[in-house]
């Protein structure tokens, strides 16, 4: 049992002051305002409930910079995932875990405190599987242990390439498995999670392009529950690709094929038609939006503003990992419509409402659920993953309440992370990992290394 007190504190009834949160076994068990501080540890600051990162492939993390190169001909997701599979060649379940270790620290200085791991990086670089079929799960969960961080395992299933059952490429061999393999790979995943604090595991069917719909419903029917993520709509060349196979669009598809509802995680969805976006929000189903990454690959940008006018549930990733700041998302997000639309404060629903407040509530639910764990308020029955703001940096000076987090989104990002709890275990101090220099130091190395063999 521990005890906390935190000078403020964004709840579920809105703020409040002296909030006291009583915690056993990583579960807030008790939250009380304007309550004394006997016994507790005062925790200085502005506290909100920790982001969930709902989308996220570790590994990319090693190659952000290395696309931002101008190829021969015109650049897209397509030329970027030629430099995906290059660098894929040499890396080893060592650096794997490294470069997730690095990864999840970071999320945690920069306010995610859970992730959702896609994880489609299965073998081998000759595409054999290593004697641990999930022996790159097993490495992504011990940088969660190293590192705090709270963890959803989604194990991808990636069986084509391309529209239509094409066959794979060689590139794509670390990548791909048949149903019966990826349910022994599922089920191990189960066994890996248990042996974490609070884990989850859901299954990721990488896209339309990479899963047949017949191997698509062998899935569906054999893993009845947990979150369900997919890749649909990212870009255009992927949609017309999809309507030529399938005769649909691939929201339109999966919206009509494939029972669609709250389990599921359609990650990007860039791509919609108003008929579309109107399908998803009746679903159910969480729009995973990665904004840093799709504006980093050119992808396009997501009908927001329709989709959260009529309360469509949506949540945030880091993808690719390029730049790992849980406000920057947001501000991407709420910037991408204000271009679209000539226009400002685009995602308020009401006037006078805090734009920063709106996104970062709604990003907290459609967050928790899409990672399918008990997280996303400070409130009795959560884990205890909270986020303490610096009160006395420059930028909050005489601000209050939902200015809090517009400045926090708008103007200070990650530089505002003084303190992380997860699970009430402090991860982050003073702004810092507590393991920054040990896990700085071992992907310091094996970047150099990769370096050496690219």
């Amino acid at each position: 049992m521990a005890a906390l007190v935190l000078d403020h504190a964004l709840l579920a009834e809105g703020w409040a002051a002296d909030v006291r949160i009583e915690v056993a076994d990583g579960v807030i068990t008790e939250v009380r305002s304007a309550a004394p501080h006997d016994g507790a540890e005062h925790v200085p600051g502005i506290a909100v409930p920790g982001m969930p990162n709902l989308h996220c492939h570790a590994f990319q993390k090693g190659m952000a910079g290395l696309a931002e190169r101008r190829g021969p001909v015109h650049d897209s997701f397509w030329t970027w995932r030629e430099v995906m599979y290059r660098f894929l060649r040499v890396l080893t379940p060592d650096d794997v875990e490294a470069i997730a270790a690095y990864t999840y620290m970071e999320m945690l200085e920069a306010g995610f405190t859970a992730v959702g791991e896609f994880h489609y990086l299965h073998h081998g670089p000759d595409g054999r599987p290593y004697n641990d079929i999930a022996e790159l799960m097993v490495r992504i969960a011990a940088a969660a242990t190293q590192t705090g961080m709270g963890l959803t395992l989604l194990p991808s299933f990636y069986a084509q390439g391309g529209f239509g059952g094409a066959p794979p490429t060689t590139r794509q061999r670390r990548f791909i498995t048949d149903p019966e393999t990826f349910l022994r790979v599922v089920e191990r995943a189960r066994e890996i999670a248990a042996e974490l604090p609070d884990a989850h595991v859901g299954i990721a069917p990488h896209s339309l392009r990479a899963v047949t719909p017949d191997a698509l419903r062998v899935l569906l029917g054999a893993v009845k529950s947990g979150p369900i993520h997919i890749h649909a709509a990212e870009q255009t060349q992927e949609v017309n690709d999809c309507i030529a196979a399938l005769g649909a669009r691939p929201v339109e598809w999966l919206i009509a094929n494939a029972s669609v509802d709250a389990r599921w995680c359609l990650v990007h969805a860039t791509h919609m038609t108003e008929r579309e976006t109107e399908a998803l929000d009746r679903s159910g189903a969480v729009a995973g939006l990665c904004p840093l990454t799709e504006a980093n690959l050119g992808d396009g940008i997501f009908n927001a503003e329709q989709y959260i006018a009529a309360r469509g549930r949506f949540g945030i990733g880091s993808d690719s990992n390029i730049e790992l700041d849980a406000a920057a998302e947001l501000r991407q997000l709420e910037y991408n419509q204000r271009l679209r639309q000539r226009a400002r404060n685009v995602l308020a629903l009401r006037e006078g409402e805090s734009v920063g407040r709106r996104v970062y509530e709604d990003a907290l639910a459609g967050g928790t659920q899409a990672l399918g764990r008990a997280i996303g308020s400070i409130k009795p029955g959560q884990r205890a993953d909270i986020v303490v703001l610096d009160a006395e940096h420059p930028d909050l000076a005489g601000s209050r309440g939902d200015l809090w987090l517009d400045k926090y989104i708008f103007v200070a990002g990650r530089r505002l992370v003084r303190t992380v709890f997860v699970g009430g275990v402090k991860v982050v101090d003073g702004g810092a990992h507590k393991s920054r220099a040990l896990i700085a130091d071992g992907y310091r190395k094996i970047m150099a290394r990769l370096a050496d063999n690219a």
